[in-house]
């Protein structure tokens, strides 16, 4: 599955003359169904729309809160021709999931990020119609977000996320104690290293 999440200080869907959606400041998301996802594909890009730290905090500090942390909309338009393969220069839409399967496989993504947050907060466009889709980037902030292979082993997955928030964790807090002394350590011995070598180096240059 893939999904473009942009940040927006509005967005909007009509369909004909009739407006059916329209959002504030928060995300606008494109969504591309294809035929091999699953509900697992499903849950990591809800996780993912809901928890994307777009938005600055209190302070202004940038890239520190998620539409959920500043209570603001979502709006999700479903986009089949994300899936697009080239072939030369006729795009192909194979990949993406049937009309039939996907229409109910979208309504059920709609409702879990629903669930996940404000059922109020949370607008879309109309599946399979042809929309006339109205962003205002706010940024412009673009994020591209595919969900992680059906292969991969989701015990591996789980850990890789857990690692990546420990990092984004570490990097907001600056460097652990740990990591400073082992800098330290590292820097000495280089520093003995570098001037072993060096004289050995003159040495050979000498004879």
């Amino acid at each position: 599955m893939k999904a473009i999440i942009q940040r927006v200080t509005r967005a909007s869907v009509t369909v004909g003359d009739e407006q059916i959606s329209s959002i504030g400041r928060g995300v606008c998301v494109l969504l591309g169904i294809s035929v091999d996802d699953t509900h697992a594909d499903a849950e990591y890009i809800v996780r993912k729309i809901l928890n994307l730290r777009l938005f600055e905090d209190e302070n202004g500090r940038a890239w520190s809160k998620s539409v959920m942390d500043r209570n603001l909309e979502v709006l999700c338009v479903s986009q089949f021709t994300l899936q697009c393969i080239l072939k030369g220069n006729k795009p192909d839409f194979h990949s993406a999931m049937p009309a039939e399967l996907a229409q109910p496989f979208y309504a059920s993504i709609l409702e879990n990020m629903r669930s996940g947050y404000k059922p109020e907060l949370v607008k879309d466009g109309r599946f399979g119609a042809s929309m006339q889709v109205h962003i205002q980037n706010d940024g412009p902030v673009t994020i591209e977000v595919v969900s992680p292979t059906a292969s991969a082993d989701p015990r591996q997955l789980s850990k890789q996320d857990k690692q990546q928030q420990r990092k984004e964790k570490t990097r907001s807090k600056g460097p652990s104690e740990s990591a400073r002394e082992r800098g330290a350590l590292r820097s000495r011995h280089d520093t003995n290293a570098s001037s072993g070598a060096e004289g050995d180096v003159s040495s050979e240059r000498e004879t």
